[in-house]
């Protein structure tokens, strides 16, 4: 589970991310990093949040889909420098995926955001 602290909930965070951050695109999902920018005060702990749209597939299967991308990022997100956002949105490819391929497309996804900032 990913920790309370970790979590992005207010839709404008979400706005701000997908509208003003990077973005990677695998065939199972898309993450959408915004890093954070020092302004000279304590930065909050990394925060990801997750977009499950209707074309993933029924509640039960979007709820499958999400419970296993939260397990995969309560690994990730914490690595992650302070202050950053993260949104990761699953592709109707997701629901077929097994959780190994989640995370080898999100660890991907990540990594080339990475190599991207630099």
């Amino acid at each position: 589970m990913l920790p309370a602290a970790h979590r992005l909930r207010a839709s404008r965070d979400f706005t701000a991310v997908l509208r003003g951050g990077g973005r990677a695109g695998r065939p199972t999902l898309t993450v959408h990093l915004l890093p954070s920018v020092p302004a000279g005060q304590p930065l909050p702990p990394p925060r990801a949040g997750l977009v499950v749209s209707k074309a993933v597939g029924g509640s039960v299967v979007r709820h499958c889909v999400a419970r296993r991308l939260r397990h995969l990022l309560a690994d990730r997100v914490p690595s992650l420098p302070p202050g950053t956002r993260l949104v990761v949105r699953a592709a109707p490819a997701s629901a077929g995926a097994s959780s190994a391929e989640l995370g080898a497309d999100l660890d991907a996804a990540l990594a080339r955001l990475a190599r991207s900032a630099r």
